[in-house]
């Protein structure tokens, strides 16, 4: 098993980790998974003219009781490793088969392979925060051994207070353990500036620490200070609404926090794996600071984030995209094999999102995805509009067509595309041209309904649509000349 440099895997993390990733392979893992907090984290579209309907759905911070959880569960609890068998049956009784112990469960069964693919002198940052970090603590105890435990990390920040009978919260944590103690794990000490007080006595020189009659003082040396070591709580700002390096993506943490990770636990050339991606900060970063990479996300829509904004930062670099069906074949198999990680895939081949509000393995009223565009009718007022994706991966037939008809009047949508993964039939074309047209400009009009196909796509065709369509997320900017990176 072989894996490049700048690879971004799309998929679910677990099956990548267990048949994709070699062992001892990375030097540092940071991993940001979803808190368990039951919020659906939605995109806003800060446009005057936009309602609520017109946002889309980022993630869900929700972990359930599905088939899998159940299936993870009992081979957890039969696990070969006495101590997490006898873990997870005790935190089952105690908790109870509630969303936390499904989030526990399914955080077990990465972790686990998380500890094989790190390097003996690697290192691990699990970054949770106040809801759950106890739990998660005795799990990493268990996994990683206690013995390698070497910080729990308060990352504290600003933010706008809210009414309630509680302190505020304001800080994540971040649990950081090695993979064994006794290794020369990296670890590269970083220095805060000395306080103010200690720069006006000692004028900026390192103490040595002296008894003199019993007591024990500090004594000036000929050598500069470099400052004191970084202590276990750090405050970093957490991104600002109008911040440069803001993208738009919910749960962004700041370039700052991941630098200061992986300039301690890595060095140049260091493989770095975040198997939960998101917007990319930790491979931003990566790169930047003249790291190997990986990242794996199982949304297909922060890959493209990920890959845009690595694109913007350093316009030469070649980012290797894997999990994504290069052909009809790999397509299908992906409709027979995750119908939900296909439906992902295929509204972004139209540039579309998923709506908001909604579990993509809910029910989602027939709307797989969205485009957002502005209409021209009005040049001098133009309305943000509309259009609806669906997706089918199997059997398909003209009342699919009549569905997506009422879809787009009930959401006041002008147009519908349909998506599916075999061609369709000439009942269905007709009644797609039965819908009529959309009057998009005083010159332009557009098919009411379209339907694409995913052989039609891989032979280059393409639907008729507005140009000026809006994206949710904020472009990234360009970081560095290439000459330095490559």
């Amino acid at each position: 098993m072989d894996v490049q440099n700048r690879t971004l895997f799309f998929g679910d993390n677990l099956d990548i980790l267990k048949e994709r990733i070699p062992e001892n392979l990375f030097d540092l893992i940071y991993l940001d998974p979803p808190f368990n907090s039951s919020r659906n984290y939605n995109v806003l579209f800060k446009e005057a003219q936009i309602d609520s309907s017109a946002q889309i759905h980022a993630f869900e911070d929700t972990w359930e009781w599905t088939s899998q959880t159940v299936r993870l569960f009992e081979d957890l609890k039969n696990n070969t490793n006495p101590q997490i068998a006898i873990l997870i049956n005790s935190l089952a009784e105690f908790i109870g088969q509630n969303s936390m112990m499904a989030y526990l469960v399914n955080m077990t069964a990465r972790l686990i392979p998380l500890k094989r693919v790190l390097k003996s002198t690697g290192s691990i940052y699990l970054h949770c925060d106040p809801t759950a970090s106890h739990y998660l603590k005795i799990l990493m105890d268990v996994i990683f051994d206690k013995e390698n435990f070497r910080n729990e990390i308060i990352w504290t920040y600003r933010r706008w207070p809210s009414k309630t009978k509680t302190f505020q919260r304001m800080h994540d944590v971040l649990l950081f353990y090695c993979k064994d103690s006794k290794s020369q794990y990296i670890f590269n000490t970083m220095y805060q500036p000395l306080a103010d007080i200690t720069l006006k006595i000692h004028k900026g020189k390192k103490q040595q620490a002296v008894i003199i009659n019993g007591k024990r003082l500090s004594k000036d040396q000929l050598e500069e200070s470099g400052g004191t070591p970084i202590p276990d709580y750090w405050y970093i700002p957490a991104i600002a609404g109008n911040a440069r390096e803001r993208l738009g993506y919910p749960t962004q943490k700041p370039e700052e926090l991941l630098e200061r990770i992986i300039n301690v636990s890595s060095n140049k050339d260091s493989w770095i794996l975040d198997p939960f991606c998101g917007c990319g900060t930790t491979v931003a970063v990566a790169e930047r600071l003249h790291r190997n990479w990986v990242g794996i996300d199982i949304s297909m829509q922060a890959i493209n984030v990920i890959n845009q904004r690595m694109t913007a930062h350093y316009p030469n670099i070649k980012v290797n995209i894997d999990g994504i069906p290069m052909d009809f074949a790999a397509a299908e198999n992906l409709a027979k094999r995750d119908k939900f990680a296909f439906q992902d895939w295929a509204i972004t081949l139209v540039e579309a999102n998923p709506p908001s509000g909604e579990s993509k393995k809910g029910a989602d009223r027939g709307i797989d995805g969205i485009i957002l565009f502005r209409d021209r009718l009005d040049w001098q007022n133009p309305k943000l509009k509309k259009i609806l994706v669906q997706v089918k991966g199997g059997g398909t037939n003209r009342g699919d067509i009549a569905k997506l008809k009422g879809d787009i009047e009930r959401e006041d949508a002008p147009m519908g595309i349909l998506i599916t993964l075999h061609e369709p039939t000439s009942e269905m074309k007709r009644e797609a041209s039965l819908a009529g047209e959309y009057h998009y400009s005083e010159n332009t009009s557009f098919p009411k309904i379209q339907i694409l196909s995913i052989k039609d796509w891989f032979e280059n065709k393409t639907l008729k649509l507005p140009t000026d369509k809006i994206s949710p997320f904020k472009r990234a900017e360009a970081k560095a000349d290439q000459s330095e990176l490559f």
